[in-house]
């Protein structure tokens, strides 16, 4: 192969690598501004990173199927149950506590550790919760409680966690359709 060919190639890869990484920033940017839902873009950000961290990734398989793959509360969709389990299911009077209760988790991140509460890392994100957890306020408390709890039943419901990690059966035992049966001649 030519040399220039060779170049030319190459630089295209490199413009073309480039644009991606812009257009992924643009889709970002994108998403944010025009967000629809119940919860604005950060606060669902704020759900996701609390579920996760409670029930992080790489739970370890166990017994009934020792073969299944590491999962926690993203990968099993929990996130999107909390998400719709608030909006639909509580009074307003709990859905502007759960908003207000966000509000207060990432306000007390960025005033300890200086950044969003999602853009922490682990040990600082349990930190934080902990410290809600063991709060003189009553809200916060129930706040953390509240999730806690939610996020814990979600994740055990799932069918990923029912059948791969606590062996749930829909109909246990078996049934065969085409048994051959004898008669009396």
């Amino acid at each position: 192969m030519d040399r220039r060919k060779s170049l030319k190639i190459l630089g295209g890869s490199v413009v073309g690598i480039a644009g991606l990484a812009l257009v992924n920033w643009k889709w970002q940017i994108t998403d944010q501004l025009t967000h629809q839902g119940f919860f604005s873009y950060k606060e669902e950000k704020l759900i996701s990173s609390i579920a996760d961290t409670i029930i992080p990734e790489g739970l370890p398989p166990q017994l009934p199927n020792p073969d299944a793959k590491p999962i926690g509360a993203l990968s099993t969709g929990t996130d999107s149950y909390l998400k719709k389990l608030f909006e639909h299911c509580y009074d307003q009077d709990d859905q502007a506590n759960i908003k207000n209760g966000l509000h207060q988790l990432n306000q007390q991140a960025n005033l300890e550790f200086g950044d969003d509460f999602y853009n922490l890392p682990q040990t600082e994100r349990e930190a934080s919760l902990m410290q809600m957890a063991n709060s003189e306020d009553e809200k916060q408390k129930e706040f953390f409680k509240l999730l806690k709890s939610q996020t814990i039943t979600g994740f055990t419901t799932v069918k990923e966690v029912m059948v791969d990690y606590q062996g749930y059966q829909v109909a246990p035992g078996f049934y065969n359709g085409c048994a051959e049966v004898q008669t009396k001649a």
